[in-house]
């Protein structure tokens, strides 16, 4: 089993007028893909250029980070919505942070759901496409948009269906269930470094998924790539990131046949 070949993505921009929520422009050295949020759960105008600008100044791949209109919860408390409400939520959103990518000469990348709806959207098939289709109204010919979300869910298989590039997102820093589940929490608890370690290089060596009752779950979803998150608001982002981007980084030089 040969392993996998990884990014870093990171959720940025989550802070709003003077507060901040991290340490922004340092983790942006540490990632390949920003998810930059878009001002429902986080973020404003000033902190959405920024970030942007940030992005553009460490050749760092932008993606939309859309949510539920829920800026209290940060997203992360579930709420019913329509497909088509759904999907205007986030084209509104989208297009709010295409605006800025505008203005700083960078295209969009892809777009990762935040929070409850990254859930949500996971386990309905009605939902997913909705949010997926959202790349269809954002790609052009020269630049299509991607979408990044969970293997094996309705992510996967509304981008299969809508033709959509499909970026599967593994988490160093959330806990997964025995039946596989991504354990979403409103407020993310630190992780040791050696906990981060043994989760990535599982994952990329083995195609396993560690979970909270010590097993380990095959990735099996006929992939051969996977952008690994770690979460800005999780105590000590920055080392996290900095410790995943070292691991991936030695994995992909082990792939191409190159040294770190």
């Amino acid at each position: 089993m040969s392993p996998l070949r990884a990014t870093v993505n990171c959720d940025l921009g989550e802070g709003f007028s003077l507060y901040t929520l991290t340490d922004d422009e340092a983790l942006m050295k540490t990632i390949h893909l920003a998810n930059i949020a878009c001002g429902f759960h986080a973020s404003d105008f000033t902190i959405m250029d920024k970030t942007v600008q940030w992005a553009k100044e460490n050749s760092v791949l932008v993606g939309a980070h859309p949510s539920l209109p829920d800026r209290q919860g940060f997203g992360r408390r579930e709420m019913i919505m329509k497909p088509e409400e759904l999907m205007s939520c986030f084209v509104y959103q989208v297009g709010a942070l295409c605006g800025f990518l505008q203005k700083h000469g960078i295209v969009l990348n892809h777009i990762k759901p935040h929070g409850a709806i990254y859930g949500q959207t996971a386990r309905s098939d009605v939902l997913a496409r909705a949010v997926v289709g959202v790349c269809q109204i954002f790609s052009t010919i020269d630049h299509p948009v991607s979408f990044v979300g969970l293997a094996g869910t309705a992510h996967q298989r509304a981008a299969e269906d809508l033709g959509i590039k499909f970026i599967p997102e593994w988490f160093a820093d959330l806990e997964y269930s025995q039946s596989g589940e991504l354990l979403i929490t409103q407020v993310h608890d630190p992780v040791k470094p050696d906990v981060i370690r043994d989760r990535v290089e599982r994952l990329l060596n083995f195609h396993e998924i560690s979970t909270n009752a010590n097993t380990f779950i095959p990735l099996d979803y006929n992939i051969d790539e996977v952008t690994i998150c770690c979460h800005s608001d999780t105590p000590g982002a920055v080392k996290n990131a900095e410790l995943v981007k070292s691991i991936v980084d030695e994995n992909n030089c082990r792939l191409s046949g190159s040294s770190v």
